[in-house]
């Protein structure tokens, strides 16, 4: 519950934050919200489903973000990350988009600034992907997300003008990494 507070705390911010004007249009922060897929099996290697804890946090991830104003949803390729996203697509009446995620970091956070810019979007990767692309997107690159891992929440902003910065939050159970 002290997450969804936080989340929703931190949606409300980012709805009241000052915007700078343009000429035409009001300039806005890009707010890109990331979270690894959650929870997998095992099998079959190449591309598992989630588990029963995987859908529950998937159900988390939508309280999680419920209130966060979002515009888009993105997802790889893969069942586990559109499964991860699926709830809140489907509560939010928001077609998930499909990335590829063999695309480099880079090329991913290109493509979300130039589709999203002055929007708010959720994007569901990998334990592999998300701390590149969270440093792609301008801010600091996160801590290598370890394989228990699931609960990791970034929150990039990327102002009109100035530094982007980053926030790390959790939702659903902890989850434990051991180093």
């Amino acid at each position: 519950m002290r997450n969804t507070f936080v989340i929703r705390a931190l949606a409300a911010l980012i709805a009241l934050a000052p915007v700078a004007r343009a000429q035409t249009a009001p300039a806005v922060n890009t707010t890109i919200i990331l979270v690894r897929h959650a929870e997998k099996a095992a099998e079959p290697a190449a591309d598992p489903p989630l588990t029963a804890a995987g859908a529950a946090r998937a159900e988390a991830l939508l309280d999680a973000v419920r209130d966060a104003g979002l515009n888009a949803i993105v997802s790889t390729q893969y069942q586990r990350t559109r499964q991860t996203v699926a709830p809140t697509a489907a509560k939010l009446g928001i077609a998930a988009e499909v990335i590829d995620a063999r695309v480099s970091a880079r090329a991913t956070a290109d493509t979300l600034l130039a589709r999203y810019r002055g929007r708010t979007v959720l994007v569901a990767g990998h334990s592999n992907t998300v701390p590149a692309i969270v440093a792609a997107l301008g801010v600091p690159q996160p801590a290598d997300i370890c394989d228990a891992g699931y609960d990791n929440m970034f929150v990039v902003t990327i102002p009109p003008s100035g530094a982007a910065s980053v926030t790390r939050l959790h939702f659903g159970v902890t989850t434990q990494c051991v180093k």
